[in-house]
Formats: structure tokens, C-alpha cells, sequence
């Protein structure tokens, strides 16, 4: 008996229509982006569509769509501009003197920066569960751990950790894991709650890291 056929579906385009390049056009392409990672936390990542970010932006379909083709091209962008700033993020930490710094001194410093930027994104967590689960999205996913991981691992070489880059990897990979997730709960908390859950988590990174950094090879 012949098998029957499977219906695959058809991945939509994430390609803005065009990048503004006059200045008018260039705020309200960021406005759209700003007024949809509002409704993303609002109104949630099924409930939302180009009619409601239109709406909320005051202009017509047709004319949000001279800038994203459809929700997922506009949520793609705001993915894009996220991982823009974590790629930031670890550029700067390559520029600490890591040979000079302590353990607990560079735990500290590293939690802080990559908070930031999590706190800064509205709505990060709808929207990295979106980069997740949207099939659009998930090259974006895919290269947040690429990018971390590869990055960490260089920070821990840097760090003191004489491990092969296979070991480095796995571990910058536990430390993706932990981090990326309690920041995803910690812009959620409030300011106690959030103090506490960062206390536990630069324990967990000292005792994980520590125990490395003072293996051999």
C-alpha cells in the first residue's frame, strides 16, 4: 500500500520587504518592532497578527506590510536585534583582562552584563520561547547556543582552564543551559526574589567552574 501523502508546511519568508534607509522610515520600522514586543507581552505569541501591531502602530495592513511581510518577519527582526546585543555582550567580555581576574570577581561581572541585556529586551521570554518553537524562528535559536557556547569556551581557555576545546565546549554548554534559563525567571521576579535566585545561581557557576578550572588536562 502506498503511503500517503504528507503535508509539510510551507515556511513563510522572514525578509523585511525592504531596509529604510530614509529616517522617517527607519522609526516606524522600529516602532512596529517596539509596539509588537508589547503586544507579544500583552496579548501572547498566538493571539497576536499584522492587524492588531497595525492597529496598535496607527496605520493601515497595507502599509505595515511595505515593512514585514507578516508577524514572523517582524518577530525574526526583533530576535535578530536581541542576539545583536548578546554577540555585544560577549565582545566585551573578550576585552576583560580574564588572565588577571578572579573566579568569583569575573562570575559576577558576567552574570550583571548578561542580565542587562535580557532585562533590556521587552517581553524576552515570549519571545525567545517564539524563537524556539516557530519553525521561522529557530535559526535564531540556533545561533544564540552556537555563539555562546563557542565564545565561553574561549573566555574559560582565557580563564585558566587547561581542557581540551571539546571539554571546553561541553562545559560552556551547562553554562548556556543555567544561565540563559535563570535569567529568562529572574526578569520575571521581583527585586528580592530576583536577588536571591542570582545568589544561587553564581553559586552553582562556582562550584561548576570552579571544579574545572582546578583540573589538569
Amino acid at each position: 500500500m502506498a503511503n500517503p501523502p504528507t503535508t509539510m508546511k510551507t515556511m513563510q519568508s522572514v525578509s523585511p520587504r525592504s531596509e529604510p534607509v530614509q529616517s522617517r522610515s527607519i522609526k516606524r520600522a522600529q516602532q512596529i518592532l517596539d509596539v509588537t514586543s508589547e503586544l507579544l507581552e500583552t496579548v501572547g505569541l498566538n493571539d497576536l497578527n499584522t492587524a492588531i501591531i497595525a492597529k496598535e502602530v496607527g496605520i493601515s495592513v497595507g502599509s505595515l506590510y511595505h515593512y514585514f511581510p507578516n508577524k514572523h518577519a517582524i518577530l525574526y527582526a526583533m530576535g535578530k536585534s536581541w542576539l545583536d546585543s548578546i554577540e555585544d555582550v560577549l565582545k566585551d567580555i573578550q576585552e576583560w583582562r580574564l588572565e588577571d581576574m578572579t573566579l568569583p570577581n569575573f562570575i559576577d561581572q558576567v552574570v550583571d552584563i548578561n542580565l542587562r541585556t535580557y532585562r533590556q529586551q521587552r517581553a524576552v521570554l515570549r519571545l525567545v520561547q517564539a524563537m524556539f518553537s516557530v519553525q521561522e524562528l529557530r535559526e535564531l535559536d540556533e545561533r544564540h547556543d552556537d555563539m555562546v557556547i563557542s565564545q565561553m569556551a574561549k573566555v574559560f581557555k582565557r580563564l585558566g582552564f587547561k581542557k581540551h576545546i571539546r571539554e571546553r565546549e561541553r562545559i560552556a554548554r551547562l553554562y548556556l543551559e543555567v544561565t540563559h534559563s535563570t535569567y529568562l525567571v529572574v526578569v520575571n521576579q521581583n527585586e528580592r526574589r530576583a536577588a536571591r535566585t542570582l545568589d544561587d545561581l553564581k553559586l552553582m557557576l562556582t562550584c561548576v567552574l570552579e571544579r574545572h578550572l582546578n583540573e589538569p588536562e
